[in-house]
């Protein structure tokens, strides 16, 4: 086990936790919001059961190695998430802008897990069972949102152009 791998798996799932922070944040603001948007809202919906159990899973690794979240990088990324989300309310496209926001942070958490796998493993931590799970689960939304921009971006025409008719 090399001291600086561990030193960069424990920042890696601070950092992961706070990311995951800013995904539930995120996730609770849409599904609030994007009502006219009912298969959006349900997948979203179990995207946020997974990301809470992630958020638990990266609490339990952040216990074995004798340490917590950090109180600053979570509270600053889910500040920037609720911020983000007050700005693409504003937007007429909101479903959209959310759409592209879900997509580039579904990539960001697919590489973070990965990453995260690689320095566990080199630090001899034997953990990629359940990163591997929240890989899988990051995978999986990466392609519904992926299979399915097309369409929300259909539905987000069709109900604008009845709400112009009205």
């Amino acid at each position: 086990m090399t001291t600086r791998a561990l030193e960069l798996y424990i920042t890696g799932l601070k950092n992961a936790h706070a990311m995951e922070r800013e995904a539930q944040e995120m996730l609770e603001r849409a599904i609030q919001r994007l009502t006219d948007y009912p298969d959006l809202v349900a997948r979203l919906q179990e995207h946020l059961v997974e990301t809470k159990e992630q958020l638990k899973r990266l609490g339990t690794l952040l216990k074995q190695q004798a340490t917590s979240s950090s109180l600053v990088k979570d509270t600053v990324l889910a500040t920037g998430a609720n911020l983000a989300a007050m700005a693409h309310t504003m937007a007429s496209d909101e479903v959209l802008k959310n759409s592209f926001a879900s997509n580039a942070l579904e990539a960001f958490e697919i590489a973070a897990y990965k990453s995260l796998i690689a320095l566990a493993e080199e630090a001899g931590v034997r953990v990629k069972t359940v990163l591997s799970e929240s890989l899988r689960e990051e995978e999986r939304m990466a392609e519904w949102l992926d299979k399915n921009v097309e369409k929300i971006t259909i539905e987000f025409l069709r109900l604008e152009e009845k709400r112009k008719a009205a």
